[in-house]
């Protein structure tokens, strides 16, 4: 709401209040309703124009350098290219052009992928993004301790956003969340296969890419509600998430995991995760990719069940626009612009 009613709630004492016809308060005159004090378009105005005062403003900022020698002596570097301390635990060159090539990876297939997740309805973003305060017991809290790092200076996830490999940690990391593949527990945990081994999301996702087994995540209704959070989307590509499949997605949340190249896909109909008695153990193929995405197309579920058998489900691919497309083709929204550059440098 407003800022002033956010006063004029605060002046009542409560938010159960009718403002059209219960006062705010009790003056010396009697009752005071919102109407009462409420300011006027030309008092705001008035109040507007003094505050907008120019030679306040000169004042305050044409030697803004001069008034501040304590910023002034914090050392800097100056160049084109900014100088990454490889020590800070704060601000570490991201790791999203690794690897970077001028020309087009060719697409290709999922196989072999195992599940890092299985979720029900409603995960959010902030389900999903680092948030809050870093548990020291946490994989994020453990990275910063070995680093000399008292747990009394960890700060909070959004004061170290800067630093993928705190954020990463954190990424499903919420207490609340919850992974049905280890059913009555809440927090950011999973089962590794095959062997079965419960730990966090993180630590199972590192070992998974050191094993070089790509990874999906499940989900049920309304995938990536909530505010939008760029670290959702980020995270779950540093953790080697290739593919999302859900019942239905928030738009903005879908939007982004095809920015960080990551495929959106949506079950059909009536079939859910737990419609298809998924619970992790089994690994999954995902065919329709190396042949080119389309907007909206059909793709291939395979399932490999722990029994041996092999079940076959369609999903919808969610790239919902050409541009989409374009992105996912070249890895993601970031190599995709990068590619953009250069191809305009060398046209000069």
């Amino acid at each position: 709401m407003s800022p002033p009613l956010v006063v004029a709630f605060a002046l009542a004492g409560r938010v159960d209040v009718d403002f059209a016809t219960e006062p705010v308060g009790t003056g010396k005159d009697g009752d005071v309703y919102l109407k009462d004090i409420w300011p006027t378009l030309q008092e705001v105005n008035d109040v507007m124009r003094s505050a907008f005062d120019p030679e306040t403003y000169r004042r305050l900022y044409g030697n803004f350098a001069d008034q501040n020698p304590l910023w002034n002596e914090i050392p800097t570097t100056t160049g084109n290219v900014y100088q990454w301390e490889l020590e800070s635990t704060y601000i570490r060159e991201p790791p999203y052009f690794d690897n970077f090539k001028n020309a087009l990876e060719p697409l290709s297939d999922i196989k072999e992928a195992r599940a890092l997740a299985i979720f029900g309805d409603s995960v959010t973003t902030d389900h999903i993004s680092p948030a809050g305060a870093i548990k020291p017991s946490s994989p994020a809290g453990l990275y910063l301790q070995e680093r000399g790092v008292d747990i009394k200076d960890f700060n909070s996830y959004g004061a170290r956003r800067g630093n993928h490999e705190v954020m990463v940690r954190g990424t499903f990391a919420n207490v609340r969340i919850k992974n049905l593949m280890v059913p009555g527990v809440e927090g950011g945990v999973t089962l590794h296969q095959p062997d079965g081994e419960r730990m966090s999301i993180y630590d199972s996702a590192m070992k998974y890419q050191d094993e070089g087994t790509p990874l999906i995540i499940f989900a049920g209704q309304e995938y990536g509600t909530g505010s939008s959070r760029d670290w959702a989307a980020k995270g779950t590509r540093l953790l080697g998430v290739k593919a999302v499949i859900a019942q239905s997605f928030e738009r903005i949340h879908r939007s982004n995991l095809v920015g960080m190249g990551v495929l959106p896909c949506q079950f059909k109909d009536d079939t859910t995760a737990a419609s298809l008695n998924l619970n992790g153990t089994e690994r999954y193929d995902l065919h329709g990719i190396e042949d080119g995405v389309e907007v909206g197309e059909d793709l291939k579920l395979v399932i490999h069940r722990a029994s041996g058998a092999i079940e076959e489900v369609p999903v919808t691919l969610r790239i919902d626009t050409p541009i989409e497309v374009d992105y996912y083709n070249h890895g993601g929204i970031l190599p995709f612009v990068l590619r953009q550059l250069l191809a305009g440098t060398t046209d000069f």
